[in-house]
């Protein structure tokens, strides 16, 4: 047996997922992106996507078809989530929403890792192309979150290497949404 989940964020980045996958791009109607599913960790607050209703958005992102033997890995991925039904094209899948108790914007206390943007929009890159990277900072609230420059020393634990390039396009769409990002001082978060 199987069970399908609808990436929005990390997950479109098949990089982060484990070998041999299914995996279909896709895209829902009734949901927008945001910066609020906000926690503490080991190495301090951190802020990661979610997903708000909005019958009026609609966003892009992976349908993964996982054996039911990895919900336990991915259940632990997404502890901070509550997983809902979505019917896409005639299937229930699985959605991720931030917990009610983690539901809430990210602020200095818990930024945005600039590795988590890194990874993400690496993955809506090769899925969807530079249009895509676009719907996706137009699709998602919350730029007004601290971003942490955390490149040097990678906090976030599915981080990948980006070309040159693919950092500079990452930068250019941060600098279009006006967001903050800073450097963090010597490695350290708060």
């Amino acid at each position: 047996m199987s069970f399908s989940v609808f990436g929005y964020g990390s997950l479109v980045n098949i990089a982060t997922l484990p070998p041999y996958q299914a995996v279909q791009r896709a895209s829902v109607k009734g949901w927008r992106r945001a910066w609020r599913a906000s926690s503490a960790t080991p190495l301090g607050g951190v802020c990661a996507l979610s997903v708000v209703e909005d019958p009026d958005a609609e966003i892009d992102g992976v349908v993964v078809t996982f054996d039911d033997a990895t919900w336990p890995t991915i259940a632990a991925r997404e502890h901070r989530y509550d997983p809902l039904d979505l019917v896409h094209e005639g299937e229930t899948i699985t959605i991720w929403r931030a917990s009610a108790g983690f539901d809430h914007f990210g602020d200095a206390a818990h930024p945005i890792h600039l590795t988590y943007v890194d990874c993400t929009l690496q993955g809506f890159l090769k899925e969807f192309g530079e249009a895509g990277v676009a719907r996706f900072m137009a699709t998602t609230d919350g730029w007004h979150v601290p971003i942490i420059d955390d490149r040097a020393t990678p906090r976030y634990p599915r981080a990948q290497q980006l070309s040159n390039d693919e950092r500079k396009l990452v930068d250019r769409m941060l600098n279009g949404v006006d967001a903050r990002v800073r450097k963090a001082e010597d490695g350290a978060l708060p």
